[in-house]
């Protein structure tokens, strides 16, 4: 059997347009700035990495949608890759791709490769909103997008408006509240002082979006922090209104030699995994953990011959609170663990662009092991609704394991099983509440609750609540999960109503 080749990450970059900005770059724009800028970073010029890069990979985008965003990419940095990829949706693809292309070139199917990202809310809201001329591309439907590319909720959980995510984790938060035997005030404030970590972390990162560190006080529900989804506050919800971009350029030890590029750049990806969750949340035995996350540490720390208590420091996949804890629970780190569990700041405060978020943990961590060779780094990046799961681990040369591509179908195939049937559309009778969440409106007003639960059948349903302002405000304050309320299939309507 051949020896594989043994990857390295050469160059990384990262770029914010803030607020204040005269610039108003496009994703593409924003790419080839921070494409720029990671070849930069490996001490190489243009053309010398422009001979060894044959693949270019970017990130699936929200904001603005092109035929062929990968060549568009590699044109305006002067690239001529013979492989253009533009993935899916979700936030797990940046460490996927890693993990992929780490088996890819250690296989010697790929010599170098550049991964990038961008998201561009904010600027394309100040021109919509100040009437400024749009000069960006026109938007076309992309060509292909590469991976997973089912959507991430079932048709029952879209009729209860469930497909957006600041609906969607308030469940899973619920859900992990009551399993913990926190009281609903004792758990707001467990949130609040988890999330004023991430904000002091962010508050010393020039990268980040919001560079405010906000103390627990503030996090917490009040008159200018008002609900979304409860229990989450605004400033609990990961911020997609921003501008920012990202590139990894990925290679070989070998083909690094022979550019030139110091070993003193050279960072390894030292193990990496990629599992899903039971598919639609709905059918999930619990909701309140992440077994993916748990396979797909297990292997990657296996691959790299470590073990958790060697982790030095973490990036945890943060669009909601409940995303750190269940990678928490997953990973068995105690609640006051004092190793860091952000690189960046996280998506609520460093910023959340789109499906690229994980690509700036990367850079992030990267940094900090060049600073410091000893320091090991574990990183998670979830895509849909704690449905797809990544894992990497980085670090210095890699003391065991390989990149060879490993057959996991059968922890997949042990998660899978586990799936429930299908929610019952047409509920009745008795129904104990498992998770709950309630929207506010602008003015922070509950306006409707809905719960996921169990039947006496056993089965699953879900149902909005019936109820008045008065008792969805009780809600908040008193825990719901594990009482029963009746439930009964509205006609009408179109949904399951159930009463307490």
């Amino acid at each position: 059997m051949a020896s594989l080749e043994i990857p390295i990450l050469v160059g990384v970059s990262q770029h914010t347009q803030f607020k204040e900005s005269s610039d108003l770059f496009d994703p593409i724009g924003l790419m080839i700035k921070v494409g720029e800028k990671a070849v930069e970073d490996t001490g190489v010029s243009l053309s010398g990495m422009a001979a060894a890069i044959d693949t270019v990979c970017v990130v699936n985008i929200f904001c603005w949608s092109y035929h062929q965003a990968p060549q568009r990419v590699a044109h305006g940095l002067g690239l001529s890759p013979a492989n253009f990829v533009y993935t899916a949706i979700g936030g797990n693809t940046p460490q996927l791709l890693v993990n992929h292309y780490a088996r890819s070139i250690a296989a010697g199917e790929c010599r170098a490769v550049l991964m990038t990202g961008a998201e561009a809310f904010y600027a394309l809201r100040r021109m919509r909103k100040n009437g400024l001329e749009n000069h960006w591309p026109q938007m076309a439907p992309p060509e292909k997008m590469s991976g997973d590319n089912r959507e991430g909720t079932h048709t029952l959980e879209n009729q209860y408006d469930l497909f957006l995510p600041s609906y969607m984790y308030p469940l899973f938060e619920t859900a992990l509240r009551a399993s913990s035997g926190r009281s609903v005030e004792n758990h707001e404030r467990f949130m609040a002082n988890l999330y004023e970590k991430f904000s002091r972390t962010a508050a010393g990162n020039p990268y980040a979006w919001s560079r405010e560190p906000l103390t627990a006080e503030q996090l917490l529900h009040h008159e200018t922090n008002r609900y979304i989804g409860y229990p989450y506050t605004m400033r609990m919800n990961a911020n997609i209104d921003v501008d920012q971009s990202s590139a990894v350029i990925m290679t070989s030890e070998k083909v690094a030699a022979s550019l030139g590029i110091e070993k003193s750049r050279w960072v390894y990806p030292l193990g990496g995994a990629d599992f899903n969750n039971v598919w639609y949340v709905s059918s999930r035995p619990r909701l309140d953990d992440s077994p993916a996350i748990a396979e797909a540490a297990k292997c990657a720390l296996t691959q790299a011959g470590l073990s958790i208590n060697d982790i030095n420091i973490f990036d945890l996949y943060s669009c909601f609170p409940s995303a750190v804890q269940m990678a928490m629970n997953a990973l068995g780190l105690p609640e006051n663990d004092p190793r860091p569990l952000t690189a960046t700041g996280g998506l609520a405060f460093f910023g959340g662009p789109g499906n690229n978020y994980t690509m700036h943990a990367i850079a992030a961590v990267v940094e900090q092991i060049r600073q410091n060779r000893d320091t090991k780094a574990l990183v998670t990046a979830n895509g849909w609704y704690n449905t797809k799961q990544s894992v990497g681990v980085y670090g210095d040369k890699p003391e065991t394991g390989t990149w060879r591509t490993a057959d996991n179908s059968q922890i997949q195939k042990n998660i899978d099983d586990q799936a429930l049937p299908e929610p019952q559309e047409k509920a009745s009778g008795v129904m104990k509440v498992e998770a709950y969440v309630i929207r506010h409106d602008r003015d922070d007003n509950p306006h409707l609750g809905t719960v996921i639960g169990r039947l006496q059948n056993g089965r699953r349903a879900l149902a909005h609540i019936r109820a008045d302002v008065g008792d969805l405000l009780d809600m908040e304050k008193n825990e719901l999960v594990g009482t029963s309320g009746t439930v009964a299939y509205n006609d009408r309507a179109g949904y399951n109503l159930v009463e307490f």
